[in-house]
């Protein structure tokens, strides 16, 4: 059950980023792809019907990781407090930004609400990709499974690391361009005109440079954790998880070179998608069967052995966790159907 339940963990993960990355995306780039009050009321309305959905499932990641492995849970919300209380602050500054913006029309207002959420959606990435990195290199875990780590020290790997090093930091930066690419990608299937044009001319840009930190942070990665070569020297089968992110990142270039009259902004976007599923089943693949690896003695690690609930208890959830995702799968396929197609300032997404 402890594997079963860690695929799960991984997916709720998965459907977070692919769900409410493209709208920090959007968030990150609404002050560079529009250029008029009425192309950022156009950003705005283009995740404006699903951008708090979108983070219910933020929620109930947090929720099966605690039902889970509650021992991880315990550890990381102590361990990670501090960055944890910035993210809360940024997740409630991005969503008060939006709601707002609309309430007063001044030179001052609204122009101060656009940076709050453009400056809130990019610390997000960042800290999230940060957060990734953390869990990939390992913590300082004692014996009894808890840690603390400053925000940062020297910025080095090794004895007393901080939240904040230079892996950690490479990781939030390439999650901050792969984001950016994520949210063109969106802005590209749900606008027109010049917004579509100026998302479109961003996504190209940060596609290569997706590509440049990847190969970067997955050589890095493979030298900083010992349990991720392991994993794949042991199961080479993984090596498709990888592949996926390759296929994802090529057939994205190529459906955002296609000829003008051709336009493929769906495609375009689930291959964003797909490239962001396989880097994050590649993660979750590498460190198998560890749910937080110990910097400090292997030993210490927690894994879905010695950190999950009972097995009498994970049973019964299972049942009703297929019951809970269902009715949430059934409810957003219903929200997307209904918001389908581009949209516009004045249109009938919301006032802005």
């Amino acid at each position: 059950m402890g594997t079963v339940w860690f695929c799960l963990v991984a997916l709720m993960i998965s459907a977070y980023v692919l769900l409410d990355g493209f709208d920090l995306g959007a968030g990150i780039l609404h002050l560079f792809v529009a250029r008029s009050d009425s192309e950022r009321r156009e950003v705005l309305a283009s995740i404006g019907p699903v951008w708090d959905g979108n983070e219910v499932w933020l929620l109930a990641a947090g929720g099966t990781l605690y039902f889970a492995f509650p021992a991880l849970y315990a550890s990381g919300f102590s361990g990670f407090y501090l960055p944890l209380m910035i993210v809360l602050w940024l997740l409630i500054l991005r969503g008060i930004s939006i709601e707002f913006r609309s309430h007063i029309h001044s030179p001052v207002w609204e122009p101060m609400w656009d940076v709050v959420f453009c400056l809130s959606s990019l610390l997000l990435a960042v800290f999230f990709g940060a957060a990734l990195g953390n869990v990939v290199r390992g913590v300082p875990l004692d014996a009894r499974g808890y840690f603390f780590e400053p925000l940062w020290t020297n910025f080095r790997l090794g004895g007393g690391t901080g939240i904040l090093d230079w892996y950690t930091i490479l990781v939030g930066v390439t999650a901050l361009c792969a984001l950016t690419q994520h949210g063109a990608a969106w802005l590209m299937l749900k606008t027109a005109g010049a917004v579509q044009f100026r998302s479109r001319a961003v996504a190209r840009g940060a596609w290569s440079g997706v590509v440049v930190l990847t190969i970067i942070v997955t050589w890095f990665t493979f030298r900083i954790q010992p349990q991720v070569p392991t994993s794949f020297a042991a199961h080479p089968w993984g090596y498709i998880f990888p592949a996926v992110a390759v296929a994802g990142l090529v057939a994205l270039r190529w459906f955002l070179t296609g000829a003008d009259e051709v336009r493929r902004e769906l495609e375009a976007f689930l291959a964003s998608c797909t490239y962001l599923l396989g880097m994050l089943t590649s993660v979750v693949f590498g460190l198998y069967p560890y749910v937080l690896p110990a910097s400090s003695n292997p030993a210490y690690s927690l894994s879905i052995y010695n950190a999950k609930a009972g097995a009498y208890g994970l049973r019964v959830g299972l049942v009703w966790w297929f019951i809970g995702v269902g009715l949430a799968t059934v409810y957003f396929v219903i929200v997307y159907r209904h918001f389908r197609g581009k949209v516009s300032a004045e249109g009938s997404h919301g006032s802005y």
